[in-house]
Order: structure tokens, then sequence, then C-alpha cells
């Protein structure tokens, strides 16, 4: 009884239920976006709550991924003219062939306490093989990390691994196939119990592979059949009945078991999916909401599905599929439940909140933004707030509940911090990267 008393004080004291000590991956701890602790602000600016802030070379729409005391992100420094991307929606930003100029990929590793440059390491150096989307870059996939070592995937470059002291261990190289429109990738990998599983979605040969993380070696490699271009990160789904490898896709979701064995499948998304899904309360929730489609539907799965569990076009739910709502999805943002709640996050600066058990709509959309916006980085929350960071760098601060009510905006330097990565969250410090930086913010100690 006595222990217990101490465990309680002490976490009255320190305000750290709930909080992550790592963010090893994209969006964090199982994907959630979702950390608590008393000293994450909601509250900042280029001058308010500043831990740190360090100029990163390059460009890289990667997130930053923490552990212990060190921050790793990923860049590519070019030598010639970079593009220069527009922000917001638009047509045109297609670029068939790779800018001019040798490129340099690259691995940082950072002082989570002060942001100084711990190591810096150049995975590969040359002229791209593919092209990129005007608003993509050729670090846009988020590095992962098992505590040991670090995996820094490049999309068709490969996939480069150094411990987290910066040694090089291991790399692996495929060839570079032709995505849709040459917008080129952006799924993250995933790791699971000494794998790690990359999803390779493309015109020509899509593919699931997993890869022993020692060593690189290959485990096994299965063929996406009829799947082309996707931008979703994978999620290793470990539920109750049993561990699923869930991938999004333009034609079909699919399930694989750790073989890579076909499990289940269903159809139903827009025609482009990015958006990474995530499990509570016992479901799986897929998401798929391009904005030029009429279908833009959120799912809830349940566990144990079979086959082709596909909705019947009069229906919303079936034996497998608990709930779906066929135009709520966003199209760059992923979903975020928080509490009992889901909130969706629509690119033009909507937002709307749903029963994540029931599906059943709450509010919205309501507007975050007066003239509408430009949103690509994935909502997060904690300490009773959901954050949505637009691409000029502005966070809108919005109190989590059943109710709309927005409780402000927090902005960074319009003119250099041009935001499409996904902040991370550890040890009460917020990670936003931007065009030009990463920013650490936390409350001050009182």
């Amino acid at each position: 009884m006595m222990n217990i008393l101490k465990t309680l004080l002490l976490v009255a004291i320190t305000g750290n239920v709930g909080a992550a000590e790592n963010w090893p991956q994209f969006r964090g701890p199982n994907a959630m976006g979702v950390a608590e602790h008393a000293r994450l602000p909601d509250l900042w600016s280029p001058t308010e709550n500043v831990v740190w802030k360090q100029d990163v070379p390059g460009r890289g729409w990667s997130s930053p991924v923490v552990w212990g005391e060190r921050v790793f992100i990923t860049t590519v420094v070019t030598e010639g003219k970079a593009w220069e991307a527009r922000k917001g929606l638009y047509f045109g930003g297609e670029r068939f062939k790779p800018p001019a100029g040798k490129h340099h990929w690259k691995v940082i590793c950072l002082s989570l306490k002060t942001g100084k440059v711990v190591w810096e390491k150049t995975a590969h150096s040359g002229i791209p093989q593919g092209s990129i989307h005007i608003k993509n870059s050729y670090a846009s996939e988020t590095p992962i990390t098992d505590g040991e070592r670090v995996y820094a995937y490049f999309g068709n470059q490969g996939l480069y691994c150094y411990t987290v002291g910066g040694k090089f261990l291991w790399k692996k190289e495929w060839p570079a196939y032709k995505t849709r429109f040459g917008w080129g990738l952006a799924a993250s990998p995933v790791l699971h119990q000494g794998r790690l599983y990359i999803v390779n979605d493309n015109e020509e040969e899509s593919f699931l592979v997993a890869l022993d993380a020692k060593t690189g070696t290959e485990v096994w490699k299965v063929k996406r059949e009829g799947e082309k271009s996707n931008w979703s990160t994978p999620f290793i789904w470990e539920n109750k009945l049993r561990t699923e490898i869930i991938t999004p896709g333009s034609r079909k979701n699919r399930a694989y078991d750790l073989d890579g064995k076909l499990l289940y499948q269903f159809s139903g998304n827009s025609s482009i999916t990015i958006a990474t899904p995530y499990a509570k309360f016992g479901l799986l929730y897929v998401t798929s909401g391009y904005v030029g489609d009429r279908r833009k539907p959120v799912f809830a799965i349940r566990p144990g599905a079979k086959g082709d569990i596909s909705l019947e076009s009069d229906e919303d739910s079936n034996e497998h599929v608990a709930w779906c709502q066929r135009r709520a999805g966003p199209y760059n943002p992923s979903t975020i439940v928080y509490g009992d709640l889901m909130y969706v996050l629509l690119d033009r600066g909507l937002v709307a909140c749903y029963e994540a058990k029931t599906g059943k709509h709450v509010y919205g959309p309501e507007r975050v933004v007066p003239r509408g916006g430009a949103f690509t980085s994935s909502p997060w929350a904690y300490n009773g707030k959901i954050f949505f960071l637009d691409e000029s760098g502005v966070a809108y601060v919005l109190k989590a509940g059943r109710e709309f009510k927005l409780l402000r905006a927090n902005r960074l330097n319009p003119k250099e911090d041009m935001c499409m990565a996904t902040p991370a969250i550890v040890d009460g410090k917020l990670l936003i990267r931007t065009d030009a930086r990463i920013y650490c913010f936390s409350k001050s100690k009182k």
C-alpha cells in the first residue's frame, strides 16, 4: 500500500500521466498522435515557450522521431536550385523529371535537451532516380527507431540503417518505380518484433516487404495485385484475435498476417489514399478522402475478418464493418481519436466530430479558419485539446468535447515556416518541424 501511495504522489507531482517517453515512429506510439504531460504547451510562438530551435539544411517533410535524449530527422540537400513549393491545394504540381543538381540524403541526430547536432550522416549522394510533386520532398517518409537502431527510409532511393550513435549498419535499395503523375512516394516504414514492414505502392510493381531489422535481410515480399500509387503508412494492428498488417489502398484496403498471407480486403476508398490507420476501442479506423471525389469514407473495422468484407452500396455496416461514414474522410491529414470522439480535419480548414465507437455524427463540419486554409500535417492531442497545424505555421487549438469551441491560434513565421510535417510529442516537449527548422516548445517549470 505504501508503494502505491508513493507512486500516486509522484504522478501527482510530475503530471506525467500518459506521458510519451519515446516517439519512435510517425504519429508516435500506436500511431495515435496522443500524449499527456503537464508541461505540454497550448500557447507558443517563435519567442514564447521556446526551449530551442535548430535550423535544418535542405528539405524534408518527414516527422521527427525521438528515443531517450535523441531526436532523429531526415532531409535532402540539393546542390542546384531547389523547387519552391506553393501552399494550398492546386493543380499543376507535377514534375516529370528530377530537379537538376546533385542531392545528398542525410540522417541527422539532435539533442532533445538543447537541439544541437549530435551527429550527421550522408546516406547517399547523387542524382534522384525519380521525380516528385513540387510539394513533396525526397525525405517525406518518417524514420523509425527501436532505441538501438534508426531506420531512415527515403522512398525510391532506399532504406538505410544506423545505430542510434550514428554507425552505419546496412542498406536496402529497390528499383525506382514510376508513381502517379510523378508525385513520388511518402509512406513510412513500421516496425514489429524485429521486422520492418514497407509498402511501396506505385504504377509498375506495388509490393509489401518484410525485412529483418537487425540485418536488412528480406524475409518475404508479396505483390499487391492491381494496386497503384498510394501514400498511406501501414499499421500493425495487435487485436484480441491476432496481429494484422493493415495497408490502405485506393483499389482495396488489405490486411495481411505476419507471414504476408492476405487475410481480408475491402473496397470503397477514394481515388487517392494518404491517411494512416490506427486502432482504439477494439476497432480499426481506415480513412480516405480525396477532395475531388464523392467517396470519402471513414471505416471502423472489427477484428477477425476473412475474405472480401466490402460494403454493399446500400450498407453502412456489416458483420465486420462496425460503421462507415461515406463522405467524412480527410484528404492529407489522418483522423484522430481522443477520449470517445473522432476528430476529422478537412484540408480546407473544416473540422467534424463523430463518436468513435458508433460513428454517430456529433458536430460539424465547422470552420477553424475564416476563409479556408491548407492543411497537410495530421492533428495531435493532449491535455484536453486538439491541435491543427496549417501549411503557414498556424496551429489552431480546439477544446476537446462534444461542442465545437476554438480556443486560439498559435503562429510561427509565415515567410520561413511552411509546415507539412506532423509534430512529435515527448517528455513534455512539442517538436514542430518546418521547411526551415525544428522548434522545441514546452511550458517553463514553475
